[in-house]
């Protein structure tokens, strides 16, 4: 609804888009005035006034006004009784912008040599709030993990693999860790087993049978973990592609011939592209003197295959990515082809300390789920009017909650600290905030509903200021969803719905809901209802489940 308001702003002013933007004091402000003041040497309150003067009215334009050069607008009372209206009777549907397109997701991608930590699950929930709120504008979306089985790393967890065998009664990425991080020990003490981790390598890529049977039961039981802690989060990929299958399908050898065609490639020994002239300190190297490929090489060949798919694709990478991350995408353009948009995301910091899988010292994402489990479940331990199946219920919910809403509220180019003792606090800005507002707006709908509810008639003309503020929020929901698929910030999202639990929960302070009078009953009711419907879809957009009972 308020995307259909800016645009009957938008087509009553005749201006771009730029100039009219959301405002503290007005539903859309308008700044064109002070561009046409510059030009024309003169005020731009008068010339603000001038141009109003000549506006026609609008369904939706319920009044303007100009303050200080500002042209400021406020939506009407039918927009008001369109929105409630629109959203009780979508419900579910309530929200999308309807827009079209296929979209490629490439998100989390850690290498399969032990359990996701806490930086991987900042790139996982990013990446699987993006699919959601794309998918919920009307994009068909795919999201793929790129499975890095190819690299040293990989090498070095088969040969521990192979060497000292798993413990099969621990989750399978946490067992194969303990053969990486044992086998890296041995490599520290005995260098020459550098030249075994490198023939393995070679012998892999060149399609040795039972290099390929070691590598695939490695990595496969390394995802099947994985994939267990991806559940807990309410994330799921379409897709795991294989680094190697670019190697075995021709597209490594189609991104060689086409970088060799173009003159980019340096044959001297190793096969290197020299991108000095666009101020990169250091060669990219794409082949090793002994006819390997590197990660680059088999990631611009599956860039090749996503050009050729593809009309958008998009990928999260942490901030440790950058170098790597703007080369591909350089490399790409010289050989004519789109690179991908990426979000480039800073880590996340606890208290605990560094995190690194080769020396063991790493913060597992099922320790941090279990461990804020275990703290929600405290919380609602004392609720006697449940039983322990809804404890147990809704601190899970509560702990993937706090999760998710905390690693994704932070804009992804800023680096954060998760502190699970702020992101469960009920009265905090935080997840358990958000669902505990849905919670209760399903109480005060439950009450009606037992004292006999009555047909919800929500009239514009009753509207206090709260409840104004409140049901425009209700109204801006296709406009954040647009939002986020053009700029690819999931924290745009986020701030909108803590934005609407707090109208929320104002307007509940200070508005009697089943205590008023008949006519305003009704009219309260629906402006609940409706804010149910929006925290409960924007919640689901957030991977959190809206929880009726809390």
């Amino acid at each position: 609804m308020f995307l259909r308001f800016k645009r009957e702003v938008l087509k009553m002013l005749n201006v771009d888009e730029r100039y009219v933007k959301e405002s503290d004091h007005a539903d859309l402000a308008c700044t064109i005035a002070f561009k046409l003041a510059k030009e024309q040497k003169r005020s731009p309150q008068e010339i603000a006034e001038e141009i109003v003067a000549e506006l026609e009215p609008r369904e939706y334009v319920g009044s303007i006004e100009v303050v200080n050069g500002y042209i400021n607008f406020f939506v009407s009372e039918e927009f008001l009784e369109d929105t409630i209206n629109l959203i009780l009777d979508q419900d579910y549907d309530y929200g999308s912008p309807k827009i079209k397109g296929e979209v490629l997701i490439e998100h989390t991608s850690a290498n399969p040599d032990g359990p996701l930590h806490i930086g991987h699950i900042r790139n996982s929930i990013i990446g699987d709030t993006l699919t959601r709120i794309m998918r919920k504008a009307g994009l068909k979306v795919r999201t793929q993990y790129y499975v890095n089985d190819m690299g040293r790393q990989i090498a070095i967890t088969a040969l521990g693999y192979k060497r000292f065998g798993i413990d099969r009664s621990k989750k399978p990425d946490h067992a194969i860790v303990e053969a990486y991080i044992k086998m890296n020990k041995e490599i520290e003490e005995n260098p020459e087993l550098e030249k075994e981790v490198e023939d393995l390598m070679i012998r892999y890529e060149s399609g040795d049978e039972e290099a390929i049977r070691l590598f695939r039961e490695v990595v496969e039981l390394a995802l099947e973990g994985i994939k267990e802690t991806l559940r807990k989060l309410n994330v799921q990929h379409d897709e795991f592609v294989w680094e190697s299958e670019f190697v075995r399908n021709g597209y490594v050898d189609r991104i060689l011939k086409m970088l060799d065609e173009k003159g980019l490639l340096k044959k001297d020994g190793a096969w290197i592209i020299d991108l000095s002239d666009l101020g990169y300190e250091k060669e990219v190297v794409v082949r090793r003197e002994n006819g390997t490929t590197l990660y680059v090489t088999r990631d611009l060949a599956y860039h090749l295959w996503k050009n050729e798919n593809f009309e958008r694709f998009i990928n999260v990478l942490g901030a440790d990515h950058k170098l790597v991350g703007r080369q591909l995408q350089d490399i790409l353009r010289l050989l004519g082809l789109k690179p991908p948009e990426i979000v480039f995301f800073e880590f996340v910091s606890l208290p605990e300390g560094s995190m690194s899988t080769r020396k063991g010292k790493f913060i597992s994402a099922d320790e941090l789920i279990e461990k804020v489990y275990e703290e929600a479940k405290k919380i609602v331990e004392g609720r006697k009017e449940l039983n322990e199946e809804e404890k147990e219920h809704i601190a899970r919910a509560v702990a993937i909650g706090a999760l998710r809403f905390d690693f994704v509220k932070i804009a992804p180019e800023k680096p954060m600290v998760f502190d699970w003792r702020k992101a469960l606090d009920f009265e905090r800005q935080t997840a358990s905030y958000i669902q505990y507002s849905h919670a209760r707006c399903c109480s005060i709908l439950r009450k009606a509903v037992e004292s006999g509810m009555p047909d919800l008639d929500f009239k514009g003309d009753l509207c206090t200021p709260l409840e104004r503020k409140l049901v425009v929020l209700l109204s801006k929901f296709s406009y954040m969803v647009l939002r986020v698929v053009n700029e690819l910030k999931p924290n745009i999202f986020a701030d909108y719905l803590l934005k609407v639990a707090n109208a929320f929960n104002d307007f509940y302070r200070d508005h009697p809901v089943l205590k008023a009078d008949s006519e305003l009953r009704m009219h309260r009711l629906a402006i609940v209802d409706a804010t149910r419907i929006v925290l409960r879809n924007g919640l689901e957009l957030l991977g959190i489940e809206p929880l009726e009972r809390m």
